[in-house]
């Protein structure tokens, strides 16, 4: 019986930063990209990643929440996926992040610029 596929969801809102597809397959995974929340929030439920892949984009605007990503990061505790999660972030934006963090400790917090070694050991589980 051949293992069951890994799947990786990529949400690229803003972009601006290497495209990082061949370094996700290079490690098995299924790779699944979408540029809006709310489809990556439809993604969650369809496909159960083993791994999402998130930007921090901090917005000022929202009174309850930092940025659109708690949204995410909700509906993963919801429906009670073991997904890891891998986020990057603007090092402007520490203090906002820190506080989402705070609430999400399992996250994996990558700052811009984003060290491909780094995200390599990551996706293998192996991040200090």
């Amino acid at each position: 019986m051949a293992d069951a596929a890994k799947h990786l969801l990529s949400i690229i809102e803003l972009g601006g930063y290497p495209d990082f597809t061949g370094l996700y397959q290079r490690l098995g995974y299924q790779v699944e990209k979408v540029h809006q929340m709310r489809k990556a929030m439809s993604q969650l439920k369809k496909i159960r990643p083993d791994v999402v892949v998130a930007e921090f984009n901090f917005q000022s605007d929202f009174r309850d929440r930092t940025s659109s990503l708690e949204s995410m990061l909700a509906t993963i505790q919801f429906l009670k996926l073991t997904s890891r999660v891998v986020v990057f972030f603007e090092k402007e934006y520490t203090t906002q992040f820190e506080r989402l963090h705070a609430t999400y400790p399992d996250l994996i917090a990558m700052p811009f610029p984003i060290d491909e070694a780094a995200l390599e050991l990551a996706l293998q589980g192996k991040q200090s």
